[in-house]
């Protein structure tokens, strides 16, 4: 609720010019624009520790994997005899990247009992050989959790890694921000990576907002033959709370069709709206936003690129003035960065 407000009041600022800050006045519309996107896609801010919901996906994610290493102990530390002998770990970068996954792993090991002190923080650009994250305790239960904390360091790392040099590739187009999608083996987390390197999360859940996509309209078309203008004005009178309402579209016309209803919609209520380009090529998303331009129709509508968009394609579709650019590749497809555990010398 109060992100639908945020955004809601920073719509109505668009609208109708603030009325006590003279300094916001004189801003160029483009830096409104984006304080739109950051109100409905930046969402990673919730993604802490602090936060239950996110505690229960990081410990449901990583118990699972605990579970299938460890349910049956450590034959090797067993058969050694090592495993009360106290001892220090420290998980080192293998290669340079970004750091994420610190405070994850701080966590897990602190359940465990184990000491653990964060060398750098999440969202530190490493060098190969620095040290993240230093731990001390019980042999048996650093070598139990050894795997599975280098698995979701590497995992996060790779990702936030990658999110951030998408973002440098169009750091030249103030108007576009690189966002997640919903392809996310690791859910919740693989989300805070992204926010981690400086990327918007999108949707966290179903619950978050309304994104009607091109199988909702084909379903609702077939059950009741209604058209993309009837389908979206039956589900803005059923948004509830939702932080925002988006439209996949297909072709030019589509977009206009919808960035018309949306128009009507909004005269009403502010909800912020949005459009996404399923699968344009940067030269029919540039002719696109061109045409909701000419038309008015893009005053207050965002406009968002989806669908096999690759690094080489990134400043294309930035230059052609749409305002964030969905990425599956950034979670589905982003490689791990080296880490490794390490027994530092000298441990008792």
């Amino acid at each position: 609720m109060f992100i639908c407000e945020a955004f809601c009041v920073a719509v109505r600022t668009m609208e109708n010019g603030p009325k006590m800050n003279s300094r916001i006045a004189t801003e160029p519309q483009s830096t409104q624009r984006e304080d739109l996107v950051r109100a409905a896609f930046y969402r990673g801010e919730e993604l802490t520790i602090e936060n239950p919901d996110y505690v229960k996906a990081l410990e449901g994610l990583t118990g699972e994997f605990l579970r299938e290493d460890a349910a049956q102990g450590d034959l090797t530390v067993e058969a050694l005899g090592i495993g009360d002998k106290e001892c220090t770990f420290e998980i080192r970068a293998k290669q340079a990247g970004v750091a994420a996954g610190v405070s994850e792993a701080k966590w897990l090991y602190g359940r465990a009992g184990l000491k653990a002190s964060g060398i750098v923080k999440d969202g530190t650009r490493v060098a190969a050989g620095d040290a993240l994250l230093r731990v001390e305790g019980r042999a048996e239960a650093l070598f139990r959790l050894e795997r599975v904390v280098v698995n979701l360091m590497q995992r996060m790392s790779g990702i936030a890694t990658t999110t951030r040099e998408m973002v440098k590739e169009i750091k030249m187009h103030v108007n576009a921000h690189v966002i997640a999608t919903r392809k996310t083996p690791w859910g919740l987390l693989d989300k805070s990576a992204v926010h981690i390197g400086g990327g918007g999360t999108h949707r966290l859940s179903l619950s978050d907002a309304i994104l009607i996509k091109t199988n909702h309209l084909r379903l609702a078309h077939e059950a009741t033959g209604i058209s993309l203008e009837e389908t979206i004005r039956y589900a803005w009178r059923n948004r509830k709370s939702a932080a925002f309402f988006e439209v996949e579209v297909t072709t030019t016309d589509e977009a206009i069709t919808a960035a018309c209803t949306f128009r009507e919609l909004r005269a009403q209520d502010s909800c912020p709206c949005i459009l996404l380009l399923d699968n344009f090529s940067p030269q029919d998303a540039d002719s696109t936003v061109k045409k909701l331009r000419q038309q008015n129709l893009n005053d207050g509508v965002l406009v968002e690129a989806s669908g096999n968009i690759e690094k080489t394609s990134l400043a294309a579709y930035a230059a052609a003035g749409v305002d964030a650019i969905s990425m599956g590749a950034l979670t589905h497809s982003s490689r791990a960065l080296d880490l490794s555990a390490r027994l530092i010398s000298g441990s008792r």
